[in-house]
């Protein structure tokens, strides 16, 4: 199995929150986690924003940026090309996801199509859980 983590499953990698076990269970049971190229810019803005909302938690961060960075390369990566962000926008419509969501998804089931490997979806919207169970894929929880 791969688990293709949308950016809220992968900062529960990174960040202790509600479903963060579940999401670590599945990574451990995992061949290999794999991620969409527009997950970083979403972590690391959502980790922006965590400082700007609890400066406290600066050094914490800086530590989860720094994990990140370390483990970026042994993620699977799926690119964002023309043809995923065609899909998206069909996604986008067909599903009423927002525009990263449906980028998210689209990725997803490139990988789907691409590998023989069962592939589980890890995010953490009903809506967007709901597109990806209707099409074929195993979803986390």
């Amino acid at each position: 199995m791969i688990l293709f983590c949308d950016t809220s499953a992968l900062i529960k990698l990174y960040i202790n929150e509600q479903s963060s076990a579940e999401v670590h269970a599945y990574a451990a049971m995992a061949k290999a986690i794999a991620v969409s190229r527009i997950a970083w810019a979403e972590a690391m803005a959502a980790l922006a924003r965590r400082v700007r909302e609890n400066a406290f938690d600066a050094e914490a961060i800086e530590t989860v940026r720094t994990r990140l960075r370390h483990d970026w390369s042994g993620f699977a990566i799926i690119e964002v090309t023309q043809a995923v962000v065609e899909q998206a926008g069909e996604y986008a419509d067909t599903f009423a996801l927002r525009g990263y969501d449906s980028v998210q998804l689209a990725a997803a089931r490139q990988l789907q199509e691409a590998t023989s490997e069962e592939v589980c979806f890890s995010c953490f919207d009903v809506r967007l859980k709901k597109a990806a169970k209707v099409l074929g894929m195993q979803t986390l929880g």
